[in-house]
């Protein structure tokens, strides 16, 4: 069964048409990227799951059951967690507080502790005291991440993790979202920066315009460097 399923997807913004029947499918394990130029509806796509966005008609399923017209709160608790790309957090709470945030409507059956999130984001365990706004950028998308994996998701969304990071701090997120997906969660990855989602995962999805204009394994991507042209390309 797929964690993921979204069949004809349309989402508008008022008046304004911005996701035109988008399906795509994710499966356990994976890690799925969604690629596109600024603006043709990459975090839209997001919002619609979690359900920030209505969207005006076809279906989401998330495990079969069909999820969307539930509120944003439930999907949370029923397993997906959303990392958005404005990396919010709390910047009056410490980074614990911010953890401990993130464990409210905790999933049951998840595995994830303050041990584990600190085993692979050690620069949390040495910042744990201090408050969230006094981190860096780097520091902060790391706490967003963890915060988000309090919740014990089955399917992380992760929306333009690398963007306004400086070339090492991406570096750092880089082998951060590696290290992740080594544990088999499930990961659905928003990108402009093609080479760092490539390199990541399994499968793409390329997004023009609101429209899924290409999909199928990043290593033809890899291969053929004229669709990333073609698509991506300024």
């Amino acid at each position: 069964m797929d964690v993921l399923d979204l069949e004809k997807i349309n989402t508008f913004y008022g008046l304004s048409h911005i996701l035109f029947d988008v399906s795509l499918k994710i499966e356990k394990g994976e890690m799925v990227c969604l690629l596109g130029r600024n603006g043709v509806g990459k975090s839209t796509t997001f919002k619609s799951i979690i359900g920030l966005v209505p969207t005006r008609s076809g279906r989401i399923r998330f495990y079969g059951r069909d999820i969307r017209e539930w509120k944003t709160h439930h999907i949370a608790r029923l397993g997906v967690g959303y990392v958005p790309e404005n990396r919010i957090i709390f910047p009056d709470l410490t980074v614990r507080e911010n953890l401990e945030m993130g464990m409210m409507n905790r999933r049951r059956g998840g595995e994830w502790t303050f041990e584990r999130i600190y085993e692979i984001f050690p620069i949390l365990k040495e910042r744990e005291s201090q408050e969230g706004g006094t981190l860096s950028g780097g520091e902060q998308q790391m706490l967003t991440i963890s915060r988000t994996l309090m919740g014990n998701p089955l399917l992380l969304l992760l929306d333009e993790p690398s963007e306004g990071l400086a070339p090492l701090v991406v570096r750092s997120i880089f082998q951060t979202i590696s290290q992740l997906k080594e544990t088999g969660i499930t990961i659905f990855l928003s990108e402009q920066n093609s080479e760092f989602a490539i390199r990541l995962s399994d499968r793409g999805y390329i997004l023009e315009k609101g429209n899924i204009c290409w999909s199928g394994n990043t290593d033809e991507l890899r291969n053929k460097p004229e669709i990333i042209k073609q698509y991506l390309g300024v």
